[in-house]
């Protein structure tokens, strides 16, 4: 089907609530996208931060085959051997006592699953999230989330419960938790706030205080787990152990699930009948998050993330522009602040236009969160487009643009 018959069928038959990009593909392979007339793309979204194996790998490719074949879903009224597995291989990456999970259908499902979990372990009425945050849609998780454009027209179904400090400060979390709180919710990095990074000292403080006064600590590890940041877990690069870990995109590899983790004691207050879903955990996807930490484990790719991550930070924040504000993030989580949301979407479209997909989010930041299999190649070639983009597409101040000059044979 040709582009603008994708189109023309999606205007008509779907709800518009996505502001979408003239772009639709037919297949992929490793880091690579294909459009229906063979255009190649270099994908440095992934998916949002989903393929983290890149596309079509033959490794998880064959898992998933291997289980269409056999049993794609049977339900949770019974044992699933998939689900038992995956629950197992994840125990080997959670850091302290983290050993049983929950599997859910997304990472709003596993905010909603935590924040459920937390209420009823403590039996407290609040829970505290950060300003400029994000975790999901969902009624609870829409709560969670500190934005106040997400929660627009919406309130009538976010709880009360919610309180918001300051990301990044210490102080704040200090000044606001209680005794009746539950839990805190965390990013490790505020992925959709703009890649915002913090300090130790904030992650520690939060981790100190929930055990001062007896409140859970979650860790939204949706977009920044699985090896993302050069860590299993991005709340490991802080030294800190929470109670709760919640995780989704890249654990299937493509494959819709996400999942909730903590310890035994805690998971013990979750009874038969105090939470489910139906397609939660099925053999598909629990088959599928096999095969991605399998591979990822093999191919060493928690540690490319890691060295590939520094050498690109490293080469990003010795480009000097006054069209750059900040370059930050860890590992295969990168954000790139322009001035203006003006200068974010014209550095996407370059890419763009020389075969490169980058995201914007908040605004005015280049969001870069590539497969994991990425190789310096590939991210020199971004780094490339970027330098182009700064040193052809805006005008310098009180200046004519380089472009204009050479065709004008202007001196100045």
């Amino acid at each position: 089907m040709k582009f603008e018959e994708v189109k023309e069928l999606s205007s008509k038959y779907l709800f518009q609530n996505y502001g979408r990009i003239d772009l639709a593909f037919t297949h992929g392979k490793g880091c690579y996208l294909y459009d229906a007339e063979g255009n190649e793309y270099l994908d440095l979204v992934s998916g949002i931060a989903v393929n983290a194996l890149g596309y079509a790998h033959p490794g998880w490719v064959e898992a998933v085959q291997d289980q269409v074949a056999k049993m794609v879903h049977v339900s949770n009224l019974y044992y699933v051997e998939e689900q038992a597995r995956l629950a197992e291989k994840i125990a080997s990456i959670t850091p302290g006592d983290l050993d049983r999970t929950l599997f859910v259908n997304s990472g709003a499902e596993a905010n909603e699953g935590a924040l459920k979990l937390a209420v009823r372990y403590t039996g407290r009425k609040k829970v505290m999230s950060a300003l400029n945050g994000f975790h999901g849609r969902t009624a609870a998780a829409l709560g969670a989330t500190g934005q106040k454009k997400y929660q627009d027209t919406f309130e009538a179904l976010i709880s009360q419960a919610f309180e918001y400090y300051g990301f990044g400060d210490p102080e704040s979390v200090k000044g606001m938790i209680s005794k009746d709180v539950a839990a805190v919710i965390v990013e490790p990095i505020q992925a959709e706030g703009g890649v915002r990074t913090a300090q130790k000292e904030f992650f520690k403080t939060i981790r100190d205080e929930c055990d001062d006064k007896g409140a859970l600590m979650i860790v939204d590890e949706v977009q920044t787990g699985i090896g993302r940041t050069g860590q299993w877990y991005g709340i490991q690069n802080y030294g800190v152990v929470p109670d709760i870990i919640t995780m989704a995109k890249a654990l299937g590899g493509g494959a819709p699930i996400g999942a909730v983790t903590s310890t035994e004691e805690i998971s013990k207050v979750m009874t038969p009948g105090s939470h489910g879903t139906t397609f939660g955990g099925n053999p598909l996807v629990t088959a599928s998050g096999c095969a991605v930490l399998d591979i990822m484990k093999k191919d060493k790719l928690v540690e490319n993330s890691r060295d590939l991550g520094a050498r690109w930070m490293k080469d990003l924040k010795a480009i000097q522009s006054p069209k750059v504000k900040e370059v930050r993030g860890l590992g295969l989580i990168i954000g790139i602040e322009m001035e203006s949301n003006e200068a974010a979407i014209a550095v996407q479209k370059h890419c763009r236009d020389n075969g490169v997909l980058v995201n914007v989010c908040h605004g005015n930041t280049v969001r870069l969160i590539p497969p994991l299999i990425l190789n310096d190649g590939q991210k020199d070639r971004f780094t490339a487009l970027l330098k182009e983009c700064l040193r052809n597409h805006f005008r310098p101040s009180g200046g004519i643009p380089k472009q204009i000059r050479i065709r004008l044979h202007c001196p100045f």
